[in-house]
């Protein structure tokens, strides 16, 4: 593939040319390791091979050397002396390495070389042109090198100061270094296009759906933990349905990543999380993901065969203790965990870590320890382990918050971990034993990028005998031990395997990909983890419901790779045309309204008539006999109306000639069938025609169609009144008025003493009739009740009628929050709309707020002001998509739209003395408020404490849920950010009678883990001298918290300074002495029961609800 060459040039950012005095070709070692960079990969064979041509000018246009062997492989140079056709003639040499008989190699071959091409002067082989290159040699593309080697001119004469040129007397050396490199994992320097996973691998990937690789890579891991999924499977979901269950979803992905030969959706188990589209585009943290979606899958688990799965794979126990060192006393307190924690920064390993982890704090000097009934006592303080769970998850701290930045960043230092770990060390001495406690490395979750995104992937080894794989999102590939542990132990990059240009500046680059999770299990328990899976492993129900689904997917997509010899035939029938409200005889492709809902047949294009028209007999219970079917055409006017009868002579043609030559511009077939009722009588005679007929009713205010007759092209327009009203039933006589719908926009009133032919009346016209109205009921129907009293005032609504779809904006849908949909005239005005909502809603229309959305994807995108009462045309507008439906949403308000317009609605979650959320409060003031002002509204709603401060505190939370951000009275409610959830407690006395000597901190609660806050964060006094025993006392009183729940509560000194787990405090110490600096506050660690957790630095929390 020669014309390949350009892009590798121009792809090559530094110079590709390189002219050197010092090293011989003749010296291959020494030239090698000038000229082939180092890439990191075992060399299987290197071979040096030279050609000498003479005569140069004369040589012909493309030439190719003999042919020589390296790594089991034959090559050849191919050479265009004075360059190939895509590059200017006679200025330049294209050279290249050629694979010599890719079409003998066996299917599938490639081969992975590295190679140096140079023209050497036949004197002197220290003047030279070289140029390097790899490549992965496959049979698309078997040559590869340089189009512009080198220009001829530079070549012919010295340069650089040599005394020779390269090329002397028309004569040169050709040289190429070949090095074929190992390529263990089959995929070095792979493109893959057409590169099939589980061919190669025996896995499939998932789909990634934004910004869901995080999920994926962790979804993996699972999935390849055969017990796991074991368990999963035993979830019983016969009648679940899988976006509303999680553990139907999950069983759905698992049993696809094992069946499937292609990569696997996650829609349906994400919707099933209850995710909107926008939630698959945010990247989340893998740890508390996986802890929300195994909470999930443990509740589910309960009372069936799986329980107690995740607590007997993942759960271990460690346990916090205070030993003294010189009387015998220990106060500790164990806890489980899921996963552990582990520092990086300063770490050189992972051993360092856990050492790290389990180091002992010297409780000694001034910092003693009170134990009971012995005083003040020099101690231990620190953690240890008590047991390791069969499957290990290790979290590397990767991402922490720096104080100097004030923001949370990324460690990229080197952390080097083993394929193998003894964690015996770090257990507790009364431990069992009774197995070893070592460690097998099985998965690494990798992360590439910085802070604020980036990329996951998941490195596995799915059983003992398996090779380690790299599953990349929908790609999985083979990978080597290097790939697994030193390329992602982070750090420095060395510069050996820098692109080459770059080798020589002898600097180091920092890898922004490395390990953010290791899967590691016990050497023990790995039989029984990652057990064979057999057949009976997967629930039958499963097997059948996505094997019927399978061969449902497998006939759609034979009939869209089959679609290209089917035609769809849409057939109107009188039925169809009594119910159509419309134009012509049926809607197909109007803008703003649905196509009718008409029989439709796949037909065979190459199908004939004859049994085409007995398939419609047969469909609609009647004899070919009585089946005469007209085509529709599009007329030129833009409608679409029945044009001509397909000729019974006709019926050894196939359908799509009939097509072809009736209705050329159409892709399907649109046929009338037209019954009839006694085939023994003659055929109408060649002057009639055929009409439709329509009834404008007005006391239903409807257009709908009433058959259609056959009348001679001479009979009189107003022949059909007694035709209709005989038709109708009405009393003879009845006066009618009669209109021709000739198209959108013009609808004409006939004249009943003109003739069909006068009338321009053809086959598959439509004629409307109404009653004729008495002037006084014309005027009661469109001044009085303001509707419409004749046919064209009703075709303008048609025209202009468009169905609109509401939801409500933030409820979920119930029958106080509906969704429903109306049919509205683009010429009505918001007022109009607000009160046909209203309406539907028994709601007020002033109360009312509407918000129209995104078209691509139903987001909210603004508010409609009623005060500038734009139409619907302009409330629809500007659409560039074209969407079939508008969306708007719509909010029932408390108060008149009116009113907030000019004011600001607020919304205050009242947590009273006792930090607790007791009720929410709405109000709607002038923006020009402030919050004191705001503050006097609230007192009237609320009980303050008898005897107290009667001052209320209005604040938000910070994006961390660890501070709050107090509001000042004089500020202008206006001002207050929008969207803002706010929130109003009453100031206790304690605190309002705090003196110079009293420190107020920060508290706030959470949940094992300070990126887990949750509840609502208060201020509290702490006070000199007092131990921490009397301050939980006090604590527990602002709280109002029963003894029971209280002495579940554990309490930490959260430091912003420090990278460090909070440090615990125990009841002898005294928080007071601490220094506090402005961030840092206690934290109240215990079960979050409000369902109303934060995340951490600005992200949403993961919430999975099926």
């Amino acid at each position: 593939m020669i014309d390949g060459m350009d892009t590798l040039d121009e792809k090559q950012p530094g110079p590709p040319m390189e002219v050197d005095d010092m090293v011989s070709v003749r010296d291959s070692d020494a030239f090698a390791a000038k000229h082939l960079p180092d890439l990191g990969h075992d060399v299987k064979d290197f071979k040096v091979f030279s050609w000498r041509l003479n005569n140069w000018k004369k040589l012909d246009k493309k030439l190719t050397s003999e042919e020589f062997e390296c790594g089991g492989h034959k090559w050849r140079v191919l050479l265009f002396p004075f360059g190939n056709s895509n590059a200017p003639p006679n200025d330049t040499v294209s050279v290249y390495l050629d694979y010599a008989e890719p079409k003998k190699s066996p299917e599938g071959w490639h081969a992975c070389a590295q190679f140096a091409l140079v023209i050497s002067n036949i004197h002197d082989p220290t003047i030279y042109t070289v140029s390097h290159a790899h490549h992965r040699f496959i049979a698309e593309e078997c040559d590869w090198g340089f189009t512009r080697f080198s220009e001829l001119r530079k070549l012919f004469n010295p340069v650089d100061g040599q005394l020779r040129p390269t090329i002397e007397d028309e004569s040169a050396d050709i040289t190429v270094f070949v090095r074929v490199l190992e390529d263990p994992t089959g995929v070095l320097w792979h493109n893959f296009v057409n590169y099939d996973s589980k061919k190669e691998t025996g896995c499939v990937g998932l789909k990634n759906q934004g910004a869901t690789c995080y999920m994926n890579s962790l979804l993996q891991s699972l999935f390849c933990t055969r017990y796991f999924r074991k368990a999963v499977y035993q979830i019983p979901t016969e009648h679940d349905h899988p976006t509303e269950s999680v553990a139907l979803a999950l069983q759905r992905v698992f049993y696809h990543l094992q069946t499937s030969d292609q990569p696997v959706g996650t829609t349906e188990l994400t919707k099933s999380f209850g995710w909107k589209s926008l939630d698959s585009f945010l990247q989340h943290d893998v740890q508390e993901f996986n802890r929300v979606l195994q909470d999930k899958l443990e509740s589910k688990m309960k009372g069936t065969q799986a329980e107690g799965a995740i607590q007997k794979l993942f759960v271990g126990k460690m346990k916090s203790y205070i030993k003294c060192v010189n009387v015998d006393y220990e106060s500790s307190r164990s806890e489980e965990f899921n996963d552990i924690q582990l520092n990086v920064k300063g770490m050189k390993n992972l051993y360092e870590s856990f050492k790290d982890y389990v180091a002992v704090e010297m409780l000694d000097g001034e910092n003693k320890y009170q134990a009971e009934g012995f005083g003040l006592q020099d101690a231990k303080k620190g953690i240890i382990f008590e047991s390791f769970p069969p499957v290990l998850h290790l979290q590397l701290k990767r991402f922490e918050y720096d104080i100097q930045r004030d923001a949370m960043v990324k460690i990229n230092d080197r952390h080097e971990f083993p394929f193998e770990i003894d964690l015996d060390e770090f257990l507790d001495p009364a431990a069992d034993r009774s197995s070893p406690w070592v460690y097998r490395l099985f998965g690494v979750l990798v992360h590439s990028g910085d802070l604020h995104g980036g990329h996951y992937f998941a490195l596995i080894k799915p059983d003992r005998e398996s090779r380690w794989l790299k599953f990349d999102d929908d790609r999985v590939t083979p990978v080597t031990d290097k790939e697994v542990l030193e390329e992602n132990y982070g750090g420095e990059s060395l510069n050996g395997i820098l692109p080459a240009y770059q080798r020589n500046q002898g600097r180091t680059i920092k890898r922004f990909t490395n390990a953010y999770m290791l899967v590691y299990i016990r050497e023990s328990a790995i039989d029984e983890v990652l057990a064979p899976f057999t057949e009976e492993d997967t629930p039958a129900h499963l097997k059948r419901r996505l094997d019927e689904e399978r061969v449902q997917l497998e006939a759609k997509k034979r009939e869209r790779e089959e679609q290209h010899l089917f035609l769809t035939a849409k057939v109107i029938t009188d039925d169809t045309f009594a119910k159509h409200e419309g134009f012509d005889l049926a809607s197909f492709d109007e803008k703003n309204w649905p196509p009718s809902e008409l029989p439709s047949f796949r037909v065979l294009k190459q199908e004939t008539y004859s049994v085409f028209k007995n398939r419609i007999a047969q469909h609609f219970h009647l004899n070919d006999s009585q089946v005469r079917l007209w085509v529709l055409v599009n007329r030129q006017n833009k409608t679409v109306r029945p044009d001509t009868h397909i000729p019974e002579s006709e019926s050894t043609l196939t359908v799509e000639v009939i097509r072809n030559n009736m209705s050329a511009r159409q892709s399907d077939l649109r046929l009338y069938l037209d019954i009839i009722p006694d085939p023994t009588k003659p055929d109408p005679p060649p002057q009639s025609i055929m009409i439709f007929l329509k009834h404008f009713d007005t006391s239903k205010q409807s257009l709908l169609g009433a058959g259609k007759v056959c009348v001679l092209r001479s009979n009189k327009v107003g022949d059909l009144v007694p035709l209709i009203n005989e038709r109708m039933r009405w009393t003879p006589g009845t006066p009618l008025k009669l209109y021709e719908e000739i198209k959108p926009g013009m609808i004409e009133l006939m004249k009943p003493k003109q003739s069909f032919a006068q009338s321009e009346i053809q086959d598959g016209d439509i004629i409307c009739f109404q009653v004729d109205l008495p002037e006084k009921e014309i005027h009661d129907l469109e001044v009085v009740q303001g509707l419409y009293s004749n046919p064209v005032q009703f075709y303008d609504f048609l025209q202009n009628r468009v169905m609109i779809f509401f939801r409500p904006r933030h409820e979920e849908l119930s029958q106080e929050f509906p969704e429903f949909s109306l049919v509205l005239n683009k010429k009505q005005n918001y007022d109009q709309m607000a009160n046909k909502v209203g309406e539907s809603l028994r709601h007020d229309p002033i109360k009312l707020r509407f918000t129209t959305t995104h078209a691509t994807n139903g987001s909210p995108k603004s508010i409609l002001k009623r005060s500038l009462n734009q139409s619907i045309a302009e409330i629809m507008q500007p659409n560039y998509v074209n969407p079939t439906t508008t969306v708007i949403l719509y909010e029932k308000l408390d108060v008149s739209i009116v009113e907030l317009e000019t004011k600001r609605s607020l919304k205050v979650v009242w947590t009273g003395i006792h930090n607790k959320e007791e009720a929410a409060h709405s109000f709607l003031l002038p923006k020009t408020s402030q919050v004191e002002d705001l503050c006097n509204h609230l007192v009237k709603q609320v009980t303050l404490t008898p005897g107290g401060t009667g001052r209320i505190r209005v604040f938000e939370i910070s994006k961390d849920g660890k501070m709050m951000k107090e509001f000042t009275n004089n500020e202008m409610i206006g001002n207050i950010p929008d969207p803002v959830e706010l929130y109003a407690e009453e100031i206790p006395r304690e605190e309002q009678e705090a003196d110079d000597a009293d420190k107020v901190i920060n508290v706030f609660h959470f949940s094992k883990e300070l990126v887990r806050a949750h509840g609502v964060p208060f201020h509290f006094v702490v006070k000199r001298g007092e131990k921490f025993s009397d301050t939980k006392k006090r604590l527990q009183a602002r709280l109002a918290v029963s003894d029971k729940e209280f002495a579940k509560y554990r309490f930490a000194l959260v430091q912003v300074s420090t990278f460090k787990q909070p440090s615990y405090i125990e009841d002898d110490d005294t928080i007071y002495d601490h220094q506090f600096a402005p961030e840092d506050a206690l934290g109240l660690d215990h079960v979050d029961k409000s369902g109303r957790a934060r995340a951490g630095a600005g992200e949403r929390a993961i919430v999975i609800r099926g």
